[in-house]
């Protein structure tokens, strides 16, 4: 189908896959937050044995709000989408649906060391899920293109796994200095708009569809305006 389309002169929309992602990371974001379960207290000290699930909620709000933005900031900057984008965007997605599941059990663990370093391994490949998906955009639009000159060498979407990674073999010796690790990562992504944001757009007169799809010749004669109410007939009327 998507090669009978592309003979066919037609392009894919990137309204529809952004829709779609966005409404993918809201539900995620959503059934996190359902997750938090109010103390059984009404006192502060009922406050505490939360502080490790809410800090563990606050870091996944803050990672899926990063890829959201990012998200943005790389489809607006997009022309047009093709199939491997697709599937690249969904592999982004599956592993971003892992982390309510992560969040949870890291916090709900006291940020034990197993649960810290799985929080890690599906961080991990949710970087190399948007890289991927980051090549994969740059492909289509070609390696001349002003995308591509935005986004230059990408450091940090290379230093960004190497971090993960890192991580997750300091979850079993110290499970702060792994979260450590994943908020340096999660702080480097926070501005996303001064790589994609410049991406020069074909400026010019913009191109409105014609009132006629054939010659001029063929389109009929516009009506002649009406008078307004409560005008006086010109002469000859």
């Amino acid at each position: 189908l998507a090669a009978a389309a592309r003979s066919l002169g037609l392009q894919m929309h990137k309204g529809r896959l952004e829709a779609f992602s966005d409404a993918v990371i809201a539900i995620l974001m959503t059934i996190m937050v359902l997750e938090l379960r109010a103390p059984d207290g009404s006192d502060l000290d009922a406050l505490r044995p939360l502080i490790p699930i809410f800090l563990t909620y606050l870091l996944s709000f803050v990672n899926l709000g990063i890829y959201w933005n990012n998200h943005h900031h790389l489809l607006q900057a997009a022309d047009r989408v093709n199939s491997a984008m697709l599937w690249a965007n969904l592999h982004l997605l599956f592993w971003l649906s892992l982390f309510p599941f992560a969040t949870q059990w890291m916090g709900a663990n006291h940020l034990a060391s197993t649960p810290t370093a799985i929080y890690g391994v599906i961080s991990l490949f949710a970087a190399i899920a948007y890289f991927v998906l980051q090549t994969v955009v740059v492909a289509e639009h070609g390696p001349d293109s002003a995308m591509a000159s935005a986004l230059g060498r990408d450091l940090k979407g290379k230093i960004s796994p190497v971090l993960y990674a890192a991580g997750i073999a300091l979850a079993f010796v110290s499970t702060w200095l792994a979260i450590s690790l994943y908020v340096l990562v999660a702080l480097t992504w926070l501005f996303p708009a001064r790589r994609l944001a410049p991406v020069p757009r074909h400026a010019g007169p913009s191109r409105s569809p014609p009132l006629c799809p054939t010659s001029p010749r063929a389109c009929p004669p516009a009506p002649p305006p009406r008078p307004a109410r409560g005008a006086h007939p010109g002469p000859g009327a």
